[in-house]
């Protein structure tokens, strides 16, 4: 039986929400984050070479982070690694991911995912994916994988599913997306019942995705045809001389929410975006208090609700400190109250600190 099964792992992003430790010149993905002894996307890698072909496994990142892949990921190839000459979205990276497998194989079904989330229950995460590789292989469909909210979480974006036309098991048609609503509007969607998060995870054909940009994004209408002259060489590295002008598009927002072809799965695996430090303290296991160490040894005496990450072979001790992230990466130590984003961002920004 012919495999049409691939994958396509974006690791490409900066990861500046979670500065200082993820830097632009080493981001959230290549950390390891929880002290487990692999890095993000290692995880994300093992996760899914589980119940895919490692031939059918491919890796989008900028080219920045080229020496970093290699590093961690030396049993990928050059030809399984997608270059990114710079950042120009989700949208960017999916259609030379979708083009470039395409052209290896006209009836490839594929799987998106992102390199930088906690999947919890790998078993179930195996079960849905499949489930939603064989249901866009059966239908002309793009699918959204969501799961069940535990909380109205103002960081995440939602989806509505389209109760009345069930299509079969937990795969509905979408009804809206929503893009991180205020926490009136989070705490409606989870008591409506009919609203997931977004997790970012996405499958469908090849020739789906392809008939969508061709037909939704203009810029990408004359695009289309070249990269697939272009991926002729079947070499990864030649990369479309179109990506340096092509516009910096997010899929959801160009595609998602425009195609009418587009479904979502209510998925049963534990998940969580490792996105800010205010997921982390909400979706990552923490101590009796409600400390999250992240890979860090630390005596916390009247402390709670802080998020410890410090280097390896450091070591903290404190005292009454409640609801805060003390977080050391190089020559820069921050402390800052865990949900004062604000002044996060500032002191990212910040010229004298910056990278």
């Amino acid at each position: 039986m012919t495999d049409n099964r691939y994958c396509l792992i974006l690791a490409g992003g900066n990861g500046s929400r979670l500065w200082p430790i993820s830097r632009t010149t080493k981001p959230k993905q290549f950390l390891d984050l929880f002290g487990t002894g692999r890095t993000l996307l290692q995880q994300t890698y093992d996760r899914v070479a589980q119940f895919f072909d490692p031939s059918h496994i491919y890796i989008s990142t900028n080219v920045a982070y080229l020496p970093l892949v290699y590093e961690q990921l030396p049993e990928v190839d050059d030809r399984h690694i997608l270059e990114e000459p710079l950042r120009r979205g989700t949208l960017a990276a999916v259609a030379w991911g979708s083009v470039f497998i395409a052209k290896q194989d006209p009836q490839a079904t594929l799987f998106v995912t992102p390199s930088d989330q906690l999947i919890l229950r790998e078993e179930l995460y195996r079960q849905d994916v499949l489930a939603a590789l064989q249901f866009v292989g059966e239908n002309d469909a793009l699918l959204v994988m969501g799961v069940t909210p535990s909380r109205p979480e103002t960081g995440y974006g939602y989806i509505q599913t389209d109760d009345d036309k069930p299509l079969s098991g937990d795969i509905f048609p979408v009804k809206t997306f929503t893009e991180k609503p205020d926490a009136h509007f989070a705490d409606i969607f989870l008591q409506e019942g009919n609203f997931l998060w977004n997790t970012g995870l996405l499958c469908f054909s090849t020739h789906v995705m392809l008939d969508n940009l061709f037909t939704l994004v203009p810029e990408y209408r004359l695009e289309i045809p070249r990269m697939m002259m272009e991926a002729e060489s079947a070499d990864p590295k030649h990369v479309p001389e179109s990506f340096n002008v092509l516009p910096n598009y997010n899929m959801d927002v160009s595609i998602l929410e425009r195609s009418e072809h587009v479904y979502v799965q209510r998925c049963h695996f534990g998940w969580a975006d490792i996105g800010t430090w205010a997921s982390i303290s909400k979706d990552v296991p923490a101590d009796a208090d409600e400390n999250v160490l992240m890979g860090t040894e630390a005596y916390l005496y009247e402390c709670s609700g802080n998020i410890i990450r410090l280097p390896e072979g450091r070591k903290a001790v404190i005292k009454g400190l409640n609801n805060y992230v003390v977080a050391e990466e190089g020559e820069i130590l921050m402390i800052c109250p865990r949900e004062d984003v604000t002044a996060m961002r500032r002191m990212h920004t910040d010229t004298k600190f910056g990278g």
